[in-house]
């Protein structure tokens, strides 16, 4: 399996798919990841978060190919950390940080001020101080948030900044986000028997159970509400151990491999807005990178996985049968998100 890497080196931003290179130069570019890249072409706007030309973070925007990379912030005297379209697509929340505060892959989201813009990252405004509304995820209608606090899990109205509800967080403390059919919260709980155990919560009655327990971390929700993706690194992995991207319902049944590869810790897994395309980064250092300067973005079809890349012995021993599908390689980055609305047309 070979990567095609559209953008290779740590800030290095901005050239199109159709001037791809391998990341081995002495490779030939595989044509199904070019075919890759022009059928996601179009489809809408990627956000994340990666270093600029003073070392700051900032936010980008690019095509889902890699192309036509925008910075959205560009602001030297603040870092921008953990961007997330609105359900609509029309505004983005993140978090805003000091200048030289360094991102922690565990708690960025008690980190800095939230700041709500749109999309385009215009007309930005802080909601609050530093650490308040932490872990702020949108609810469905983008006219709330909700926040994962020590007290618990705050619903609070954007148009009052007033809380309206509140629900017992039960062992969840990081990584929360609103299922987009409302129904859900997914996160990371230390309250079902093990440490680093993905959850689900029902959002009206704060009934919570297991996804996958056992070294998992950045969960998401599929688009269809259904599903939750997940890093997750299993017991029994020969040598290191190396995290893969995970995928089961929200009652933990149907568990099974999206991507891995021995050597890579694989982090910041989504789906895109129809759940025909999956977002995430790789990185060889554990944690994924926000303490330096990030990790390859990449993107393949669901169609194709399970997949695992590379010799990876120990992996394919484990999991025979995958499937050797095209992954286009972006840029190096953090916390990428995926819209398909016309984000620079939206106000």
């Amino acid at each position: 399996m070979m990567h095609t890497c559209v953008r290779c080196g740590a800030l290095v931003l901005g050239l199109a798919a159709a001037q791809a290179v391998a990341a081995d130069p002495t490779s030939q570019p595989d044509p199904r990841v070019a075919a890759l890249a022009k059928e996601v072409h179009g489809k809408g706007w990627l956000v994340y978060g990666a270093r600029g030309p003073k070392r700051d973070w900032d936010l980008f925007l690019c095509r889902p190919d890699g192309s036509d990379v925008r910075n959205i912030t560009n602001t030297p005297q603040y870092s921008e950390a953990a961007p997330r379209f609105s359900p609509d697509g029309r505004q983005l929340l993140y978090r805003r940080l000091a200048k030289g505060a360094k991102i922690s892959h565990d708690l960025w989201g008690f980190q800095g001020e939230l700041v709500i813009a749109n999309s385009d990252g215009s007309q930005a405004v802080a909601l609050g101080k530093e650490g308040e509304y932490p872990w702020a995820s949108w609810s469905p209608d983008g006219k709330q948030i909700s926040c994962l606090t020590k007290k618990g899990i705050q619903i609070v109205d954007l148009g009052t900044k007033k809380v309206v509800r509140e629900i017992p967080r039960k062992g969840m403390y990081q990584q929360l986000f609103w299922s987009l059919d409302g129904k859900w919260f997914c996160g990371v709980t230390n309250n079902l028997g093990e440490m680093w155990t993905v959850a689900r919560m029902d959002a009206a009655t704060g009934e919570i159970n297991a996804v996958n327990t056992f070294q998992n971390c950045t969960p998401d929700w599929c688009a269809d509400s259904k599903r939750v993706i997940f890093s997750h690194r299993p017991k029994g992995q020969e040598g290191k151990g190396w995290t893969q991207l995970w995928v089961a319902d929200g009652d933990g049944k149907n568990r099974r491999l999206v991507y891995g590869e021995d050597g890579s810790h694989v982090y910041g897994g989504a789906t895109s807005p129809d759940d025909r395309y999956v977002l995430f980064t790789t990185s060889a250092a554990d944690g994924g990178g926000s303490e330096k300067d990030g990790a390859m973005i990449h993107v393949t079809r669901v169609e194709d996985t399970p997949m695992i890349t590379g010799e990876s012995k120990a992996l394919r021993k484990l999991h025979p049968g995958t499937r050797d599908g095209p992954v286009l390689s972006l840029s190096v980055g953090w916390e990428p998100h995926w819209t398909y609305k016309d984000v620079l047309g939206a106000k």
